[in-house]
Parts: C-alpha cells; sequence; structure tokens
C-alpha cells in the first residue's frame, strides 16, 4: 500500500531510546518531515509485534540494539494537501526503550544519526508530539528505576 495518499491508516512503531541522559534521532531522509529529526521507527510489518518492528526499526536505521521495556502512548499523524485530501494518515505506537549496544550510524530511512544530551532536544525544533513522547520516556524510565 502506498503511504501517500493511502486508503487507510499506517501503523508505525517509533522509538524513544534512552542511553543515560540521552535519547537516539534520527534525520529522516523521506517524507513526511523529511530533513527533520525524529525518533527512529517505521512501518510494522506483518506477522511482527510492536516491540519486533520496534527493535527492528532502530537497529536498520541506526546500528543500535536495544531493550524495549513498554508502550508509551499512540498518536496519530495525519496531513492533508491543500485540497483537503489525505496525503499521509499514520497511527503512531511509540515504545520505550534502552540502549543494548552499538554506535550510532545512519541507514536506511535515516541521513544522520545521533545521541542528545536531554536538555537540548527543546532546541531541535522537534514536532510537539515527538518532544511529549521523549519527555514521556524519561519520566517513565525513572518511575520504572524506583
Amino acid at each position: 500500500m502506498s503511504r501517500l495518499y493511502p486508503k487507510r491508516p499506517i501503523v508505525g512503531v517509533g522509538v524513544v531510546v534512552l542511553r543515560g541522559d540521552q535519547v537516539l534521532l534520527v534525520r529522516r531522509a523521506k517524507p513526511p518531515r523529511q530533513g527533520s529529526w525524529s525518533l527512529p521507527g517505521g512501518a510494522q510489518k506483518i506477522g511482527e509485534t510492536v516491540f519486533e518492528a520496534g527493535r527492528r526499526e532502530v537497529l536498520e536505521e541506526t546500528g543500535v540494539t536495544v531493550e524495549v521495556r513498554g508502550l508509551l502512548d499512540v498518536v496519530d499523524s495525519i496531513q492533508p494537501d491543500d485540497m483537503k485530501r489525505i496525503r499521509f494518515h499514520f497511527t503512531l505506537v511509540d515504545v520505550l526503550a534502552v540502549w543494548i549496544s552499538g554506535e550510532a550510524r545512519a541507514a536506511t530511512d535515516a541521513e544522520e544519526a545521533a545521541w542528545f544530551a536531554r536538555a537540548a532536544v527543546p532546541g531541535l525544533g522537534l514536532w510537539s508530539e515527538t518532544e511529549r513522547m521523549i519527555r514521556l520516556g524519561f519520566e517513565r524510565r525513572a518511575a520504572l528505576s524506583d
């Protein structure tokens, strides 16, 4: 199914990967949000769970191996064109993961991959939902550690 003007929403998985006080981000190589920093992730494949999709996407896009810890939230990304037709529609399942191994390197759908300090996130011009997921990820990880 085409991602552009789809006939139904596409399920995507976004992964908040934390390593200490850092979060892993990728600069998107393809629309939507091409050229912007974002969470690593992508479309779920038939037969794989959300957590499997998250682990696979992070490894494919960045070379980083992660352990998925749980669900953060579900976000809709619906982008109409100038004529109000739906150009993109993704249902994004965002999960929390922690770094296990590997150094960030861009691959597949990413132009760049890099670790950012938590304090640097507000200055990156991220989509508001991406920033919210990152905040939620740090909060959830702290709660799991208590």
